[in-house]
């Protein structure tokens, strides 16, 4: 499950973990964690039942061992905790109550710098007219129509809209 956040013109999802399983024991979270890729500003959204869960942000070691006693980056315990994902880096998430991390709560992303030049690229490539003539331009042999496709990919909202004119 995913929710769009607009900053400055920058596209930030918000990404429910587990999807409609939630934050829960029994929940893939290693599935749903490949199922995305995560860049600078998205937000991670854990819901669970408060008391019943909590969602501890840890380091590598932490992560493999499930053992809190050192490695702690942060604690959410809110039932509905929204960590913002602030740098390029791996992170690791677990559950510290006893048994779920070793039972399967837990999970590791890689968030990436975000890559808006790229969408850039796509819309500019998609908005260059075409020639459907193999002749040049200034060929005084063939004046072919010239069709002009523009299609226009807003990034944000995930939709592909093409005009051919």
């Amino acid at each position: 499950m995913m929710n769009f956040l607009f900053l400055n013109g920058a596209t930030s999802e918000v990404y429910t973990v587990g999807d409609k399983e939630e934050w829960n024991a029994e929940a893939d979270f290693v599935s749903w964690s490949q199922k995305y890729k995560f860049s600078i500003g998205d937000v991670l959204r854990f819901t669970y039942v408060k008391g019943q869960h909590n969602t501890y942000e840890v380091t590598e070691n932490t992560y493999r061992s499930c053992d809190v006693t050192s490695g702690v980056l942060a604690k959410y315990e809110s039932g509905d905790d929204q960590v913002k994902l602030k740098q390029a880096k791996k992170y690791w998430f677990i559950c510290n109550v006893p048994g779920h991390c070793l039972g399967g709560m837990r999970f590791s992303i890689d968030v990436k710098e975000t890559n808006a030049t790229s969408g850039d690229n796509i819309t500019n490539a998609a908005l260059t007219p075409q020639m459907e003539s193999s002749s040049p331009i200034n060929s005084c042999k063939s004046y072919a129509p010239i069709r002009w496709s523009m299609g226009i990919n807003l990034v944000g909202f995930g939709i592909l809209v093409r005009l051919d004119f």
